[in-house]
């Protein structure tokens, strides 16, 4: 990563992984919002009852169905908490995913590339990290975005109702409903991301170049498979988590879940294997473009700020150069009188140029 000194990454670069990883969740989420929405409702209730002439695509019939029933509207329920919810979710990730690369920098291969072992413990601790700041978020969008199906409840005015509401009928533990799930989803990125880095690395090899110099292009191709592999391999906690998340607001339902085992089991009874994978192939349109727009956002936003604000090179050599400087001449015994050499510390200093006298 640009700026890194010795394999960690600065005060700096930590500030550029958060503004770069939020913007870039921001961009993804509202270009994909409306595939949210049907893959929250596919998981939370199933498939839609619709006649069998509308079964030509049951995407298209959802979107249809929720633009007659709700307006255009319905198609972005949810978000404002979504959007609230990536801005700390991916500016948490990436600061966190980069700090502890960091701190994994000895354990590089011949390659200077971090073992695979090494990006799984920065994946899943980032993950972990980021799953715990932002439940509460999750837990918002997944109420919001499924009340629209359900007339005989109570439905929240907006995120600011959910989160007063959830607090005041649930408590607090309300908001972290889903939380273990979640965290079990910490496998995903411990998939996604060590793939991402090593097909990365491949594509860098071919084109004989360097992994942050690599075309936007390359960067689509290289998320956009790692979300596939991921995002298969790991679904069925996705479903879990929803249903766990969304029957805190449905208190009359027969369909109630005491928890993760308990959730597993009615699924598995009721529906079979095929139901831990309901909306998978909504969730895949959803999420491969939003993993290509996300990490190729990222990468561009991060390498843009990183020209427009270069790194102050040796600033801190040239500080000591001059202070050593300095006191050497005052030393030599009046021999260079009214003589003022010209500390660098940082870019105020330069304009203002303070001398630092060594006369007497």
């Amino acid at each position: 990563m640009p700026g890194e000194s010795n394999g960690r990454p600065t005060i700096r670069d930590l500030l550029f992984n958060a503004v770069a990883g939020a913007s870039a969740g921001a961009i993804a989420a509202t270009f994909v919002c409306p595939l949210d929405v049907i893959k929250t409702r596919f998981q939370v209730h199933g498939l839609p009852k619709m006649p069998p002439s509308a079964r030509r695509s049951v995407i298209i019939s959802s979107l249809e169905q929720i633009i007659k029933n709700e307006g255009i509207k319905g198609l972005y329920r949810g978000l404002s908490p979504t959007i609230t919810a990536l801005l700390p979710n991916w500016a948490v990730y990436f600061t966190v995913y980069n700090q502890l690369k960091g701190l994994l920098h000895s354990h590089e291969d011949g390659n200077n590339q971090l073992s695979i072992s090494a990006n799984i413990i920065a994946a899943s601790g980032a993950g972990a990290a980021t799953a715990v700041a932002t439940n509460p978020l999750w837990v918002v969008k997944t109420r919001l975005q499924t009340q629209g199906m359900r007339p005989g409840v109570v439905p929240y005015r907006n995120m600011l109702s959910a989160f007063r509401r959830i607090v005041h009928e649930e408590g607090v533990r309300g908001l972290y409903s889903g939380l273990l799930p979640s965290l079990a989803g910490v496998s995903h990125v411990a998939i996604q991301f060590p793939a991402y880095e090593k097909i990365k690395y491949y594509l860098a090899r071919r084109d004989n170049t360097t992994v942050d110099k690599l075309s936007p292009g390359s960067v689509a191709i290289a998320s956009s498979l790692s979300k596939i592999i991921a995002s298969t391999m790991t679904y069925p906690h996705e479903v879990v988590r929803s249903r766990l998340q969304e029957q805190g607001q449905a208190r009359d339902t027969a369909n109630q879940y005491t928890g993760v085992v308990d959730c597993i089991k009615k699924v598995f009874q009721k529906e079979g294997l095929p139901g831990f994978y309901r909306g998978c192939g909504t969730n895949l349109l959803r999420t491969t473009p939003t993993a290509v727009i996300t990490f190729t956002s990222y990468e561009m936003i991060q390498r843009f700020l990183h020209q427009v604000f270069p790194p102050e090179l040796n600033h801190s050599k040239t500080h000591l150069k001059s202070n050593i400087d300095c006191e050497k001449e005052s030393n030599n015994g009046g021999e260079r009188l009214g003589h003022s050499c010209l500390v660098m510390s940082n870019p105020i200093d330069d304009m203002l140029a303070k001398p630092c006298h060594t006369g007497r």
